[in-house]
């Protein structure tokens, strides 16, 4: 037997308390009655109250109570076999982990706003699978495409910009590991949100993306920060914190590289965002853009459905409830007494 809902079993100490309740109320009825008029008086009026019939009545109740609490908790037994589809667009995100996603031009920081951003859209998302992919002067795929999205934002809290040590922004690589990451030869619909803060150092990330269209991958890209760029401060080992600079002691300022973030998305029939904007969010990009993508069935599974029985419980508390409604509490006796 399983129970589909078990929030309800702190309901079980209304049992006991009711028990209590009912000794208590029968006592002081008792003794009520006893004070107003005699024994006698009381069996020749017909007013006197049987115990056994009381506790008869009260029994009803709390046993019908007992199956309705268990009617809330759902018993369920036997079983029947259901084949279930899960439908969905597969999604991977490429986030830039260089340090320079430390600038605060955005608040707290460009990279923290992005996983809240990140976080945002996991909560709308119904049946997608997401992906993680990290990248800096580097990338690697960082979580595989999951529905599960308590295990995704296991790692969605991990990254930092400790993880590539390797500094710069290889666009065309994350692209390249972001295509690796969806399933080969699967017919699902692809995804890919790109965010980044900088200019590319690698090779043309346009030759990367016209690939990801070969592979029917939809780009879309958000530049993350000031539209004039930021300079970036970090803490030195001392834990000041101070300008970040480059090998030639210049102090690095990053810049957002806007032109090249609009082709590789229009490369591939995405769209490019300005995270400065007041009006962008990922959730906003995929209520108006992926969410309008056609969903495909991307895996199909036998599943072990169990059958709700609450409507028994609920039949028996019905009928021991009514019935103590037509029970009564008073008749003639010849002797009694409640103690």
């Amino acid at each position: 037997m399983k129970y589909g809902n078990l929030s309800y079993l702190y309901l079980l100490a209304i049992i006991p308390v009711l028990s209590l309740g009912y000794l208590f109320l029968f006592k002081k009825k008792m003794r009520d009655l006893n004070t107003f008029a005699s024994l006698e008086l009381l069996q020749k009026a017909g007013l006197f109250v049987n115990k056994k019939r009381l506790w008869l009545k009260a029994t009803l109740v709390i046993v019908g109570i007992l199956f309705l609490i268990v009617a809330l908790i759902e018993p369920k037994w036997g079983y029947h076999w259901e084949e279930v589809e899960k439908k969905g667009i597969d999604i991977v995100i490429a986030v830039d982990t260089s340090r320079s996603m430390l600038a605060d031009d955005v608040k707290p920081n460009r990279l923290e706003l992005a996983k809240r951003e990140i976080e945002d859209l996991l909560n709308v998302l119904e049946g997608d699978r997401i992906g993680l992919v990290v990248f800096a002067g580097s990338a690697f795929p960082y979580c595989p495409l999951t529905s599960d999205y308590g295990a995704f934002r296991l790692f969605l809290h991990d990254v930092n910009t400790n993880i590539i040590p390797l500094g710069g922004t290889a666009l065309s690589e994350a692209i390249r590991k972001g295509i690796a990451a969806f399933e080969a030869n699967s017919k699902n619909h692809k995804a890919m949100i790109l965010i980044t803060d900088g200019e590319s150092h690698d090779d043309d990330p346009l030759k990367a993306a016209a690939a990801a269209k070969e592979q029917g991958i939809v780009i879309y890209t958000v530049g993350v920060g000031k539209k004039d760029g930021s300079y970036i401060r970090i803490k030195d080992e001392s834990g000041q914190e101070r300008l970040l600079k480059d090998r030639q002691g210049q102090v690095v300022k990053s810049r957002l590289d806007e032109i090249t973030l609009n082709k590789i998305a229009l490369e591939t029939g995405g769209l490019y965002t300005p995270a400065y904007d007041t009006r962008w969010g990922l959730e906003k990009i995929y209520r108006d853009s992926i969410a309008a993508i056609e969903e495909s069935i991307y895996k199909t599974q036998r599943v072990k459905r169990y059958v709700n029985r609450y409507q028994i419980p609920l039949l028996f508390a019905m009928v021991l409830i009514t019935l103590e409604g037509f029970l009564l509490d008073r008749r003639k006796v010849t002797s009694a007494r409640f103690r």
